[in-house]
C-alpha cells in the first residue's frame, strides 16, 4: 500500500501534540493545487468563497464547514464548525456542514492520512480550524476594505458582517470579492483571546440532530440510485476459511437473484434488493476448506492465556529487582484479572457502495479510514487513487469497526462490483459481522504486588496476555518494538501506579491465533482500566484504606488525577452512606490525554448486578462544547456498562456462538443507570472525549460490588458465582 505514515510511533499512539498541522490552503493561492470539489462547489454556488479546504461561503450567507473527519455520533458535525465560526465571528444559524472528500488537504496531523479515530480530531484540529476561520475573516475584511475605501484595521466583524460605523455589509455581499484577496500568511493571524471567545466553551446544540429526527440525515444503508444492486456475501464460518467449491444453482433460482460471483472474501450473490440476495444466499451450497482456525475453542484459548501469565515475556517496562523487592514486601497481593473478545456491534450494519465506470470508481460507505479505502481500491482496480471519489455519509456508530487496516468491508465490496459489472452496495447483516468480523482480544493479567508497611506498592509484576491489534498489519513495523504493541500495554506500563512502584516489571505476550482483531472503543485501555482499577482497590482494601484516600496518595505527584477524583468524590458524596441496599465504587484512568474519575453507586437484585447511579468527573482540557464532552461520558459509559455486565464472544470449533442483540446483550434501556458529568476547569492540554468514558467503568461497578458484597470479581463480564450477601465489605 503506497501510503506514508509520517506520524511518530509516540504521536501516534499518545495523540499529545499536533504534528504538522496549518492551514491547507485549496484554492485562492499561487500555485496551490485546485481541488475538483471546490470547483464544483463553486459551479453550483457561484459566486462562493473557498478561502481554503474547510471553509465556503455563498452568496446567499450562508457558510459551509467541511469536516476532514467521519461524524459517527462524536458530536464534531457542531464541534469543528464551532472553531470556524468563532474565528470567522459567524451567523451560527447560516452555518452548515458536509464531509470532505477523500483528499490530501485533510490529512489527520496525527495520523499522517485522512483519518477518524484514537479521540484526536477535536484537539488535533483545534488550531488548523480556527485558524481557517480567521483567514476567512481576514480575507472578507479586506474585501470591505477595498469596497468601503476605508483601512481594514479600521473595519470590524458581527455576527456574519462586516461592520463600519452604521454600515453593514453580509459575508454573503463580500464573497466573489474576498474570493479575489491574497489569503495572509498564518504566522500574520491573531486568534482571539479566550477571554473572547463567544462559542468556544458554550454547550451548544448538535446541528445534525434535526437531520436525524427527521429523517434527513443519510447513511450508508441509505445510499440509493437507479441501477443499484445488493449484494451479501457467504464467508467462511470459520477463521481463515476458504472456498473448496460452490453449486449457485439454488441460489440462482431465488426471484431478484440476478449473479453469483467469488470474491476472495467468499460467495457473492448480486439481487435486485437485500431480502431476495439474502434468500439466494440461503440457497447457496458451498464446500469449505476450514484450515487451522476450525479448532480454535474459548476454554482452550483462555488456559492458553492464563499458562503464558505465568511466564516472563518481552518487557514493556522495567525498574529495580522485582523479585528481591517482592521477597522483602511486607504483604503480597497476587490477582488474576480477564477479559474476553468482543464484537463492536454497532447500530448500522455494515455497508459500502461501489460504482466503477470509466476508469474511475465512486464509493458511498461510513468509513473511519477514507485514505486507506481509497489506496485499496486503487490496488484492486489498477487505477489512481485520485480516481478513486469516496463519498462519506453518516456513520451509524464505528467504535473502530471502521477503521480496518485492511479496509476489509471496502474492499470486499470493491471486488464484488468488479465481478459482478455493475454498481453494487454489498451489506453486511449484524450476525456476519458478530460471527465474522474483527475484535477486541481477549486479555488475562497476572499481577503480583508487594506492600510495603505504610501499605504502599514496593514492588509490581505484572505479566500481560492478548492479542496484538498492530501485529501482521502495514503498521507493524512502526508500532511494534522489541515484541511490545504499546496498544496492548497502555495504560499499565505507563501507568502513575506502577511507575509509582520503585522496582516495577510489566510484561508482554502477543499470542497469534488466527482471530481477527481490531481496536475497540478505548483499544488497550478498554481492558487495562478495568484491570488497574480494580487491583489498586484490592490494595486499599487490603491495607484498611479508603480506596479514595489511598488513590490520593498514589496520585500525590499527578494533578490531574487528583482534581478528577476529587471532583467525583464530592459529586457522589463519597463520604456519605449510600442508599439501603446498595455500595459505591470508585475508579480513574487517564487515556488519550484526558482524566476521567467515575463513581458506581450498584445494589444486587436477584443475584443480578444494578447498577442505579453514575457520577463522572472529567479533565479534557479545554472543553470546547460541553454539551458534548457530556453526551459523550454518557455515550462511553452505556458503553462500557454494557460490556461489563453483558459483552462476551465464545468460540467453539473455530466459530464464533452469538449472532445478534439477544445473544450478544448490550445495554437495554431498563438497565440504564443515572449518570452525571462534571467537566473539571481546566485550561491543560486538551485531550479526546470519544474513547475515555469507557474505561473507569467497569472496576468502579465491580469495585462497588466488592463493598456491596466482600465478593472480588476479576472477570468480564461480572458475574456473581454465588447467591449474593447485601453485607457491606470491611
Amino acid at each position: 500500500m503506497n501510503l506514508e505514515l509520517k506520524s511518530s510511533r509516540r504521536g501516534f499512539l499518545r495523540s499529545t501534540a499536533l504534528v504538522g498541522g496549518g492551514l491547507v490552503v485549496a484554492i485562492a493561492v499561487p500555485g496551490a493545487r485546485r481541488f475538483a470539489w471546490a470547483q464544483e462547489a463553486q459551479a453550483a454556488a457561484a459566486p462562493a468563497f473557498v478561502p481554503n479546504a474547510f471553509l465556503r461561503i455563498a452568496a446567499d450567507d450562508s457558510i459551509t464547514v467541511l469536516l476532514a473527519h467521519a461524524e459517527m455520533g462524536q458530536g464534531i458535525w457542531t464541534t469543528l464548525p464551532m472553531l470556524i465560526a468563532e474565528e470567522l465571528d459567524a451567523d451560527w444559524s447560516k452555518i452548515r456542514v458536509e464531509h470532505g472528500p477523500a483528499d490530501k488537504a485533510y490529512t489527520s496531523p496525527v495520523f499522517g492520512m485522512q483519518g477518524t479515530g484514537g479521540s484526536t480530531t477535536t484537539w488535533s484540529e483545534f488550531d488548523r480550524y480556527r485558524q481557517a476561520g480567521a483567514t476567512a475573516r481576514a480575507m472578507l475584511l479586506q474585501a470591505a476594505a477595498a469596497r468601503l475605501n476605508v483601512p481594514a484595521d479600521q473595519l470590524r466583524t458581527e455576527n456574519g458582517a462586516v461592520v463600519s460605523g452604521t454600515t453593514r455589509l453580509r459575508y454573503g455581499e463580500l464573497a466573489d470579492d474576498a474570493g479575489k484577496q491574497t489569503p495572509p500568511a498564518l504566522e500574520s493571524l491573531t486568534l482571539r483571546d479566550p477571554k473572547d471567545w463567544k462559542l468556544i466553551g458554550k454547550a451548544t446544540r448538535r446541528l445534525d440532530t434535526p437531520e436525524k429526527i427527521t429523517g434527513k440525515a443519510k447513511f450508508g444503508m441509505d445510499i440509493q440510485f437507479d441501477g443499484l444492486l445488493t449484494a451479501v456475501v457467504l464467508r467462511s464460518p470459520v477463521f481463515g476459511g476458504k472456498v473448496k467449491s460452490f453449486d449457485a444453482t439454488a441460489a440462482r433460482a431465488v426471484a431478484g437473484v440476478r449473479d453469483v460471483v467469488q470474491v476472495p472474501s467468499g460467495v457473492a450473490v448480486v439481487a435486485d434488493h437485500f431480502w431476495a440476495a439474502k434468500l439466494g444466499r440461503d440457497a447457496l451450497q458451498v464446500v469449505w476448506e476450514a484450515g487451522e482456525g476450525a479448532t480454535l475453542d474459548s476454554v482452550a484459548l483462555r488456559q492458553q492465556f492464563s499458562q503464558l501469565a505465568t511466564e516472563d515475556g518481552p518487557t514493556a517496562a522495567r525498574a529495580g529487582d522485582v523479585i528481591a523487592a517482592l521477597s522483602k514486601a511486607a504483604k503480597t497481593v497476587d490477582a488474576e484479572y480477564a477479559v474476553p473478545y468482543l464484537a463492536h456491534a454497532a447500530m448500522e450494519p455494515l455497508n459500502c457502495t461501489v460504482k466503477i465506470a470509466d476508469g474511475e470508481c465512486d464509493i458511498w460507505c461510513g468509513t473511519q479510514f477514507p485514505t486507506l479505502d481509497q489506496n485499496s481500491t486503487a490496488k484492486i482496480l489498477g487505477i489512481a487513487p485520485e480516481k478513486v471519489r469516496i463519498h462519506t455519509p453518516f456513520l451509524g456508530g464505528g467504535f473502530g469497526r471502521r477503521a480496518t487496516p485492511t479496509s476489509d468491508v471496502v474492499s470486499e465490496a470493491v471486488e464484488v462490483a468488479k465481478a459482478a459489472k455493475a454498481p453494487v452496495k454489498t451489506v453486511w447483516t449484524r450476525e456476519d459481522d458478530t460471527r465474522g468480523g474483527y475484535y477486541r482480544s481477549a486479555f488475562v493479567e497476572r499481577a503480583k504486588v508487594g506492600l510495603g508497611e505504610d501499605g504502599l506498592p514496593v514492588a509490581w509484576h505484572q505479566v500481560m496476555v492478548g492479542q496484538s491489534i498492530m501485529a501482521g498489519t502495514f503498521m507493524e513495523a512502526m508500532m511494534v518494538k522489541n515484541g511490545i504493541d504499546a496498544t496492548s500495554t497502555e495504560g499499565v506500563a505507563d501507568s502513575p501506579y506502577v511507575l509509582g512502584t520503585p522496582a516495577h516489571r510489566v510484561d508482554l505476550h502477543s499470542p497469534r491465533t488466527g482471530i481477527p482483531v481490531l481496536w475497540w472503543r478505548s483499544v488497550g485501555h478498554s481492558v487495562n482500566g478495568f484491570v488497574m482499577e480494580s487491583l489498586v482497590d484490592e490494595l486499599a482494601h487490603a491495607t484498611g484504606k479508603d480506596p479514595v484516600e489511598y488513590r490520593r496518595t498514589l496520585l500525590k505527584d499527578h494533578p490531574r488525577h487528583l482534581a478528577a477524583l476529587n471532583l467525583v468524590s464530592e459529586k457522589s458524596g463519597w463520604t456519605t452512606p449510600a442508599p439501603q441496599g446498595r455500595a459505591r465504587g470508585v475508579a480513574v484512568h487517564e487515556s488519550f490525554g484526558s482524566y476521567v474519575a467515575q463513581v458506581a453507586e450498584v445494589s444486587v437484585e436477584d443475584g443480578q448486578i444494578r447498577v442505579h447511579r453514575v457520577v463522572c468527573a472529567i479533565d479534557c482540557g479545554v472543553a470546547v462544547n460541553p454539551g458534548a464532552v457530556e453526551a459523550q461520558m454518557e455515550s462511553g459509559i452505556v458503553f462500557g456498562l454494557g460490556a461489563a455486565l453483558h459483552g462476551a464472544l465464545t468460540l467453539k470449533e473455530g466459530q464464533v456462538q452469538e449472532s445478534n442483540y439477544h445473544d450478544y446483550r448490550v445495554l437495554r434501556l431498563h438497565e440504564m443507570p443515572k449518570v452525571e458529568v462534571h467537566i473539571v476547569p481546566s485550561t491543560e492540554k486538551m485531550g479526546g472525549v470519544g474513547e475515555p468514558g469507557t474505561p473507569p467503568i467497569a472496576p468502579a461497578v465491580a469495585n462497588a460490588v466488592f463493598k456491596l458484597t466482600g465478593q472480588r470479581l476479576r472477570e468480564l463480564p461480572l458475574r456473581l458465582p454465588t447467591p449474593a450477601s447485601s453485607t457491606p465489605a470491611a
